[in-house]
């Protein structure tokens, strides 16, 4: 393997990794190019065997040997070297693992592809990049067969989305629902019952609709970081659930809240 040294942080090649805390500039330039980076060997590895192409990998020298196979799975794909030092300037953060990788993005998936599967986590618009990434980590940790983002929910293959979630945006299925005004219906035409995690007056306890017989087909949806669901969603769903708080707590972070619905429902 021939890895390519770089010394300047302003070389062209290193485009792709620039700034990579400026989520703003990142998902102009992502969509534009069409990619996602991959950070630390673990997530790296976890990218390219669910069969993503790498476009280049930016390596701390230490860090080559352990990516040695996949550096030989992909001759096409340079390998620049770089100090930390470098690689702090070029990404804008300390690259605690030393080691990231550009890679294509895929097609995405459509939403019927989903359809078929029976325990899906549904999220409106969850726009906190480490919320959907530890969303997608509980559905796939916890059993569940797929999920679904609002098309104003952040990414999941931004840099943040992908390392919380442990590289499970990479194994576990997930895609945009077509249009949010009929997503839900879409769901229960396709056999599913809608379960909506929301405070209202109507909801029941998630421990008491969890003890009764449960659907073949549920679908789990769950709201924005701040305001919950929407109430066309809310009006929508089959049934209302809520989490009892104790302590004068009204309601648990959505990832959480998504874990434990996801366990009581599994």
């Amino acid at each position: 393997m021939n890895g390519v040294p770089i010394t300047d942080a302003t070389d062209p090649r290193l485009a792709d990794y620039v700034a990579l805390r400026d989520t703003s500039l990142r998902k102009s330039l992502e969509s534009e190019r069409g990619l996602f980076i991959a950070e630390g060997e673990k997530v790296i590895r976890r990218a390219l065997e669910a069969g993503h192409r790498p476009r280049s990998f930016l390596l701390a020298e230490r860090w080559v040997a352990g990516l040695s196979d996949l550096i030989e799975q992909h001759p096409a794909a340079p390998v620049y070297l770089v100090t930390e030092e470098l690689a702090e300037r070029v990404t804008g953060f300390h690259v605690h693992r030393g080691a990231l990788a550009s890679v294509h993005r895929a097609e995405p998936t459509p939403m019927s592809d989903l359809l078929g599967l029976r325990r899906l986590v549904v999220a409106e618009d969850i726009v906190d990049h480490t919320n959907v990434g530890a969303i997608i980590r509980n559905a796939a940790g916890l059993g569940w067969d797929g999920v679904l983002l609002a098309p104003r929910a952040a990414d999941p293959l931004y840099r943040r989305a992908i390392k919380v979630s442990m590289g499970t945006v990479f194994s576990l299925p997930w895609a945009r629902i077509d249009a949010w005004g009929t997503a839900i219906p879409a769901l229960q035409d396709a056999g599913f019952t809608v379960v909506a995690l929301a405070l209202t007056e109507d909801a029941v306890s998630l421990a008491d609709y969890a003890a009764g017989p449960l659907p073949d087909k549920l679908a789990v949806v769950v709201g924005t970081e701040g305001d919950g669901l929407s109430a066309r969603w809310v009006e929508q769903a089959d049934v209302v659930v809520q989490i009892p708080m104790e302590h004068g707590v009204d309601s648990l972070n959505v990832a959480a809240a998504t874990a434990v619905a996801c366990w009581a429902l599994r």
